[in-house]
């Protein structure tokens, strides 16, 4: 079964640059201003895309809400504050008053049906006279309103009461200012987004079951935004590449018109018309923020959350209480700003910050007060110890009942958590909502992140005590942490000694990964220029590996052929350590009843199609590197690829992950070549000629080029039997 090596490190920075994006995590380097931008970012270069503004992304979603909520006064105010180009635009500015227009009608109120009067002398009129051609016939249309009442589904005006007319709009307005504000969604939400499209139209094309259809169904929703109309004096503009127009159609399922008029719009900026188009497509984001948490906390990027059984001190509390005159907070874990009004009596465990002047009582037995300009803070931690530890096995083989914490392991967890950001949640900012100042919520999320750091103190003090917990859920997941960062650093005998204390079966059911570590401690001690200790290794390890599997067999000449190069960096040239780190610690989360995250499974189904589909198109994809999808398939792996394909191989027998794999005996056309060639029937087809047929048929790339291979690669025979 084919795979497509990963480079998880890469997925990992753009993990990163998404949860920062985003303001997912807890970072300084976040600022706690609101303003949005007075102008929007210069545009991107075509090889990079530049960093979208988070502010103007959260001015975005509030303007969008409110339209899908009908408040279409509250949108006019924030465009109006933050987009008035908006409301200059006389076609955006009709809709928008057409739709106030229903809206108060929709109240039903004698008010507002005078206010409704008023809206279309006023407002709508007017712009009905200049907003496009169409627009006073649409006008005289909606007036039928007064006559036909909005619960008939029969009448003439039913759609204009439909109350989808208020998303189609919000999402017209979406795309406008995301194209005008350059506000597009983080880099990797735009790959997830793309790859996740591709593999569903390959799976539905070659009438093949997708593995994760359950994820991608959930996650890349089936509506888009509408798309933006361009101006009309763009209508004249110079006809573009034929090459960029079918590659914007086929990449986000556009027809040739589409395509054109989605350039028009971008002045014939290919990828920023590419980044508009992407971004039209809806995803769940909630979804999408489960499945980035669930990765970063198996990659060690974020603090897990779960109470560890560390000294037998429960982890300082979850929940945080902010108590102000008049409301009150409660801050989760990762999880948005809640309500709690009636908060009065505080379990064990909680921290509770009050922002009044006069506090009373004194504070408990177990607990610590500390004054911060003027906020009183009081931690409370229960220091009982807890004997019931959760234990996540599914089945047998995930029974740790005979496995043992792991010496090493103990040492380094301090000092592994002290790296990971703490996971915040998505938080819209305040500033935006009615009724709370800006004033008010920077201080709620200093607050929020003085008492995280109080709380990171206090959990470093218990350190000297530390204890793991083979049966603990979150000791579980520093055990394989720790076993991937000493794997990452090259350290094979520790490691192989750290998994044998813990499992001395566990090697006997992955060779393949020990053969591996082996590799790596042979190729570090001929670094060193310890060519003994290597060949010792050799002949304990490797050799008997290799003899009790053949796929083994090459990669151990390939290894020995480091003794003939010693002055070069054999170890890092051959071996990509994270990738071997990533594989162990997929089989060893595994062995403690851990399943690989859920993502890591999307990431290798859907690049795994993304090789497959560009091979049926017979070209290189316009887009992968403006995605980073290069980036995510650059390993390097002269020494391990063929010890990865044995079938012990860890990382590529994952359940849930399978691949779907069709052969395929084409090659994909090189950068700067104007001809393909199809190698079933040696029929050399010209790029030129493969634009006419898929333009004049509308038809996909690789039918084109099927086509032109049964008529000798003429194009113009090509159309004829077609129309004949």
């Amino acid at each position: 079964m084919d795979t497509t090596p990963i480079n998880w490190e890469a997925l990992d920075a753009l993990i990163i640059d998404f949860a920062k994006s985003e303001k997912l995590v807890e970072d300084s380097s976040f600022t706690t201003s609101s303003s949005p931008p007075s102008s929007p970012p210069s545009s991107s270069s075509p090889s990079s895309i530049s960093s979208s503004s988070y502010h103007s992304r959260l001015i975005i979603r509030q303007i969008r809400r409110s339209l899908e909520a009908g408040d279409i006064d509250a949108a006019i105010d924030l465009l109006r504050s933050h987009a008035p180009f908006i409301l200059e635009d006389h076609r955006l500015l009709f809709r928008l008053q057409k739709q106030r227009f229903i809206e108060l009608l929709r109240r039903g109120t004698a008010e507002d049906r005078d206010c409704a009067i008023n809206c279309l002398r006023n407002a709508l009129a007017p712009c009905a006279l200049d907003a496009y051609p169409e627009a006073y016939e649409e006008f005289k249309h909606v007036l039928l309103a007064f006559i036909y009442d909005k619960e008939d589904r029969t009448s003439p005006v039913a759609s204009e009461w439909s109350e989808r007319r208020r998303f189609d709009i919000a999402g017209l307005i979406s795309t406008v200012l995301r194209a005008h504000l350059h506000a597009y969604d983080p880099v990797f939400s735009m790959t997830l987004i793309y790859l996740i499209s591709i593999h569903k139209g390959f799976c539905f094309r070659q009438g093949i079951l997708s593995p994760i259809s359950d994820l991608t169904q959930r996650l890349l929703l089936e509506e888009r935004d509408p798309p933006a109309t361009p101006q009309e004096s763009l209508y004249e503009a110079p006809p573009f590449d034929e090459v960029d127009i079918q590659a914007l159609a086929h990449a986000v399922e556009l027809t040739r018109q589409g395509a054109v008029d989605s350039l028009r719009f971008a002045k014939g900026d290919l990828f920023q018309a590419f980044q508009n188009e992407l971004c039209r497509m809806r995803f769940d984001v909630t979804m999408l923020d489960e499945l980035v948490r669930e990765y970063c906390v198996y990659r060690g990027i974020v603090d897990s959350g779960i109470p560890s059984s560390s000294a037998g001190i429960q982890s300082p509390s979850k929940s945080l209480k902010v108590d102000q005159p008049g409301i009150g907070y409660c801050l989760s874990r990762g999880s948005s700003h809640e309500v709690d009004c009636g908060a009065g009596k505080h379990s064990d465990g909680e921290i509770s910050i009050s922002t009044n002047d006069n506090l009373g009582g004194s504070p408990g037995k177990n607990s610590e007060v500390t004054s911060m300009q003027g906020v009183d803070v009081e931690l409370r931690y229960a220091c009982e110890s807890t004997n019931n530890h959760e234990d996540c096995s599914t089945s047998g083989s995930h029974q740790s009942d005979n496995l043992r914490v792991p010496p090493r392991s103990r040492a380094n967890v301090t000092a592994e958590r002290s790296k990971r950001k703490r996971w915040r949640g998505r938080q819209d900012d305040l500033c935006f909502t009615t009724g709370v100042s800006c004033n008010e919520t920077s201080k709620e999320l200093s607050t929020t992140a003085m008492v995280s750091n109080m709380c990171s103190s206090r959990e470093q003090q218990a350190s000297e005590c530390l204890s793991l917990d083979i049966n603990n859920v979150e000791d579980k997941y520093e055990i394989v942490l720790g076993m991937k960062e000493l794997t990452s650093k090259g350290m094979a005998a520790e490691v192989v000694e750290e998994v044998n204390s813990m499992d001395p079966n566990f090697f006997v059911q992955n060779p393949t990964l020990l053969f591996q570590l082996k590799q790596v401690e042979f190729l570090k001690l001929v670094t060193s220029g310890d060519h003994s200790s290597a060949l010792r290794v050799a002949c304990s390890h490797l050799g008997p590996l290799a003899a009790s599997d053949q796929a083994l067999l090459k990669p151990l000449k390939e290894t020995l052929l480091a003794l003939l190069q010693p002055n070069e960096d054999a170890l890092g040239k051959g071996l990509p350590l994270h990738t071997l780190a990533t594989s162990l610690q997929v089989a060893i989360g595994r062995r403690l009843g851990i399943d690989e995250p859920q993502l890591m499974k999307i990431m290798r189904a859907t690049l795994h199609t993304h090789n497959e589909w560009f091979k049926l198109q017979m070209c290189k994809d316009h887009f992968e590197n403006l995605l980073k999808i290069d980036s995510l398939k650059d390993v390097t792996t002269p020494l391990l690829a063929a010890a990865a394909t044995s079938k012990s191989n860890a990382d590529s027998c994952s359940n849930g992950s399978s691949q779907v794999t069709v052969s395929s005996s084409t090659r994909m056309v090189e950068d700067g070549s104007s001809l393909t060639q199809v190698s079933s029937r040696d029929v050399v087809c010209d790029e030129n000629a493969i634009l006419k047929v898929m333009e004049f048929l509308a038809l996909p790339r690789a039918d084109a080029i099927h086509l032109l291979a049964q008529y000798n690669g003429n194009a113009e025979t090509v159309i004829q039997q077609i129309f004949a």
